[in-house]
């Protein structure tokens, strides 16, 4: 019997070992690793100011330096109507947010050695084969020309792909993005997607320019064709499950939809209302599985993937990727005479600081992130705003920078 107690109590405390190792460490005092507490709580101020006077309906900050997070706070609701406050297990809309995760899915398999960056896609997606690029004359009219360079994994990665998002309302290629619904989410499957739009012309020659558009979403289905599964169960085995991140995927599961965050509009100056956004495309199961922006995460969950990529691509004894293929990810990538905007380039599926290093990017509906490998720390400001704004995060970012003891 006592051996059988002992047992049990050493199974118990062994669980709740486990779940320790899962969570992300507590909050230490700011001065604790150089950062001052004053200017810190000028952030939180100022952050209050947005939310009182009806900005953002809710804003969540965290800061980590040195693996300690120094500064997790939330201001206002995430469901203003029914005063539910933003909580530490609120749900988001990550958007482009999205595309990192998404990259580091697909180095997975460039480590297992499915594929090289400078493939061609058409290598794995026929589709792309002979695909034909929009090419302007002089006259004011185009032909369609053969590409130059062979459209590749990394044009994909790097946005140099001449795949557009099609919101450009005056140009040729993007209006047939629009007419054909490649960019729309609705009940067929990204593959689906992504082989109609295999079939329109890239809007450049691949490697020439930068222009954001579906190019990740692209990848994403690349890694279902080189795995051989679907895009959601290859991030839950390979990053969500190894990682602890519970609450990321595609879609809120039902029984944790009333920790997810209404998403607002600015309806006139101090007056939100609520903003339906691809309709109840996150309440429930569907297979529009876009790796250029459909998760959902929470604060917790992010920061535990920005925290892997800071460690070198290993976090609580599971091994992601190696560090030299998260030196990829985070260094610039783009092709020569490619260009992102001064002093930043671009590394795989987000911006690269090209004087401080920092990797970072943003979601449409107002989510930032930036790692910072130089400083040892990760910076990761939430809202559920659209059109987005990103002026709280910049304004919160320079405030954390400024808080920084020299």
């Amino acid at each position: 019997m006592n051996n059988r107690i002992f047992t049990f109590a050493a199974l118990a405390i062994l669980l709740l070992f486990l779940a320790a190792c899962t969570k992300n460490p507590g909050p230490v005092a700011p001065e604790e690793v150089g950062l001052s507490s004053d200017t810190l709580e000028l952030a939180n101020i100022k952050m209050q100011q947005l939310v009182d006077s009806s900005k953002y309906a809710g804003i969540t900050t965290l800061v980590m330096k040195d693996g300690k997070i120094v500064h997790q706070k939330r201001f206002g609701y995430a469901d203003i109507k029914g005063k539910i406050p933003l909580e530490e297990n609120t749900i988001f809309r990550i958007f482009s947010m999205s595309k990192p995760v998404t990259a580091v899915a697909l180095m997975t398999l460039y480590e297992k050695g499915k594929f090289q960056l400078d493939d061609p896609v058409a290598k794995y997606i026929p589709e792309f084969e002979g695909a034909l690029v929009y090419t302007p004359d002089e006259e004011g009219g185009f032909t369609l020309e053969p590409q130059e360079n062979e459209l590749s994994i990394r044009h994909l990665l790097t946005h140099t792909s001449g795949i557009p998002y099609g919101w450009d309302q005056k140009a040729y290629v993007d209006s047939l993005y629009r007419a054909s619904g490649v960019g729309d989410w609705d009940t067929t499957t990204i593959g689906e997607k992504i082989r109609l739009l295999a079939t329109l012309p890239l809007k450049f020659q691949p490697g020439t320019q930068w222009e954001y558009g579906l190019s990740i979403d692209v990848a994403g289905y690349l890694v279902e064709v080189l795995s051989g599964i679907p895009l959601d169960e290859y991030m839950k085995a390979e990053i969500f499950d190894p990682l602890g991140m519970d609450n990321t995927g595609f879609y809120v599961p039902e029984d944790k939809l009333d920790s997810f965050a209404k998403m607002y509009m600015r309806a006139g100056e101090g007056v939100l209302r609520p903003h339906i956004f691809f309709g109840d495309i996150y309440e429930r199961p569907h297979k529009v599985f876009s790796g250029g922006g459909g998760l959902v995460s929470t604060m917790d969950d992010y920061l535990t993937f920005c925290r892997m990529l800071l460690n070198g691509g290993k976090l609580k004894g599971e091994k992601i990727l190696e560090q030299s293929t998260v030196e990829l990810i985070m260094s610039d990538q783009l092709p020569p005479g490619a260009t992102y905007r001064e002093d930043s380039g671009y590394g795989l599926a987000g911006e690269v600081n090209l004087t401080s290093g920092v990797y970072s990017w943003a979601g449409a509906a107002s989510t930032n992130f930036w790692i910072d490998p130089k400083n040892e720390m990760i910076i990761i400001t939430y809202a559920q705003l659209m059109p987005s704004d990103h002026s709280y995060a910049h304004a919160f970012k320079d405030l954390v920078e400024r808080s920084m003891i020299q």
